[in-house]
């Protein structure tokens, strides 16, 4: 009888799973792991962990499952802490694993040794494990998908060391299932409900939460039957209302003082998947302004309890939506026009230099054409802080699932989530084409990512509007009465080149008619476009 090794059986686990896609970047601790890898699974190569871990995390997203990734032994976990962050903020179910050296060395700590895998990748990690067995590998991996997929789903880590895979395993893999979702508190949800219909004037805020249980549908009913104003939360990476809906009033500020004084006259307001609240910079103030009181769902316990004002109640967006919804009186008293902002879910508002400068396009002109010359339901993913305004002026979002960006604010995840996303968008068939905008200095961090897009054949469109600068730190400079800091201009940069040499199309662009030219073909190409435009540097302002 063939005994059944331990990569035989974790292999197999992983197919019962449905986790046959790993996204990676091989070292020399894994090559064990990975060793005849098997012809059913799918390796997916970055030229760099942290693109690896942006990859797997934008295909969970786009997917609505669990991925996997594999990286180098400490150093591989190291260079992937930045994304791990973004991960974990956006609450995506990823499974990472490193390999470890020997066990016979582990006492000695040879080189590249994890010492501490279990504390390394933290507090960014749900779950961190080294098995202390190598019998114990599967189950850990069972362990660790029953931990990423829990609520508030996230990552988790296995550090394995690299001897454990061939030897024999006792017995396969118990595969069982989990809950991925949370109910409400029917006394507590009841509550909630009787506040919002006695309320003379409610306020729904809505958090990326919902977006990502699909709950865009119920998130309409519900306002809809309130007859109030929709808010977007602070920073969300996903909006979760359509933009141009009659009672969307845009996304709220990122700094307390203002978010305040934006709620002023508002005498109950509900958070639904979302913190309270996203705050960046400081800006002094009452966190809520008085007479209004503040309901607070989410289903992460760390929310609830850093939240600093309201009422929490654990539970999964959705699942509380549809409870709120047959609970609640509906509302026929007439509501007030809601207040109209030009960017929408952005933050900040544009700069306030708009028009066309030295030749240059403004960036607002910029997205106003994309928007023109790109299909309808063209998936938009963002990594630009400098134009967010001008952006999300020139780009309602209306429908789900078509704009994505960061929820940590750390600058290199965008890149290789498109990569993840548009992977998503031709393993399911929709094939929406897929267009990132992102900065000539956001571009830099993860700019390794252009070559696995090439390699996997995506038609993905990016847009690097060249400022010359990082603009957002100028403006925080301003905010921050900091003058004179070094190391805020980026000259001499040929992005050009650049996408060439990671085998992509890469054009620079001037004009709203070269731009269009380029948009009529890059969707339906078999390799990745990339577009430099030259814009008028603007300084967008905070608040």
């Amino acid at each position: 009888m063939t005994v059944k090794t331990i990569r035989d059986v974790t292999f197999e686990l992983l197919r019962e799973l449905q986790l046959t896609t790993l996204f990676g970047n091989p070292g020399s601790t894994e090559e064990t792991f990975l060793k005849n890898f098997p012809k059913d699974f799918r390796y997916i190569q970055t030229l760099h962990e942290s693109s690896a871990v942006g990859a797997a995390d934008g295909y969970a997203q786009a997917t609505r499952k669990p991925a996997i990734v594999n990286v180098h032994t400490s150093a591989g976990i190291s260079n992937s802490m930045s994304n791990i962050m973004t991960a974990a903020q956006n609450k995506t179910p990823l499974i990472i694993t490193a390999g470890n050296q020997t066990r016979e060395m582990l006492l000695m700590e040879p080189w590249l040794t994890n010492v501490s895998p279990a504390e390394l990748p933290k507090p960014w990690i749900k779950w961190s494990y080294e098995p202390v067995r190598a019998e114990d590998v599967p189950a850990a991996f069972m362990r660790a998908y029953a931990m990423a997929v829990q609520p508030p789903a996230g990552p988790v880590f296995l550090s394995i060391p690299l001897d454990d895979w061939d030897k024999p395993a006792s017995e396969s893999a118990v595969v069982r299932s989990v809950a991925s979702q949370i109910g409400p508190d029917p006394v507590r949800i009841s509550d909630f409900a009787e506040k919002l219909s006695k309320a003379k004037k409610p306020a729904l805020i809505y958090g990326p939460g919902i977006a990502k249980g699909e709950g865009w549908n119920i998130g309409i009913q519900l306002a809809e039957k309130l007859n109030c104003h929709v808010f977007c939360a602070p920073a969300s990476e996903v909006p979760s209302f359509p933009e141009e809906h009659p009672l969307y009033a845009g996304g709220l500020p990122f700094a307390i003082g203002p978010l305040s004084e934006k709620l002023a006259g508002y005498d109950v307001a509900i958070v639904i998947g979302a913190p309270v609240f996203r705050y960046y910079p400081y800006v002094a103030g009452e966190y809520i302004p008085e007479g209004l009181q503040l309901l607070h769902i989410t289903d992460d316990p760390g929310e609830a309890g850093r939240a600093p004002v309201g009422d929490s109640l654990l539970s999964s967006p959705v699942l509380a939506l549809k409870a709120l919804v047959g609970l609640v009186t509906e509302r026929n008293a007439s509501v007030s026009e809601p207040p109209r902002l030009k960017h929408r879910m952005s933050p900040h508002p544009a700069a306030s230099t708009t028009e066309e400068k030295g030749g240059l396009l403004s960036p607002l002109a910029l997205f106003q054409g994309l928007r023109q010359f790109t299909p309808d339901n063209t998936v938009l993913i963002e990594e630009s802080p400098s134009n967010l305004g001008e952006l999300h002026t020139a780009w309602p979002i209306n429908q789900p699932d078509s704009f994505y960006t960061f929820a940590s604010g750390s600058l290199g995840w965008n890149l290789p989530a498109s990569i993840g996303i548009a992977l998503a968008e031709r393993d399911s068939g929709r094939n929406r084409p897929v267009l990132v905008i992102i900065g000539d200095g956001s571009l830099q961090y993860s700019i390794q990512g252009l070559w696995t897009a090439a390699q996997l054949k995506l038609p993905v469109l990016f847009v690097v509007p060249r400022n010359g600068e990082y603009a957002i730190l100028k403006s925080f400079a301003e905010l921050e009465n900091a003058p004179g800091v070094p190391g805020l201009d980026l000259p001499d940069l040929d992005i050009v080149s650049l996408a060439k040499g990671y085998g992509c199309i890469g054009v620079r662009a001037e004009t709203l008619d070269e731009i269009n030219e380029i948009c009529k073909e890059a969707f339906s190409r078999s390799v990745p476009t990339v577009i430099e435009v030259p814009v008028v540097p603007t300084t967008p302002p905070l608040l």
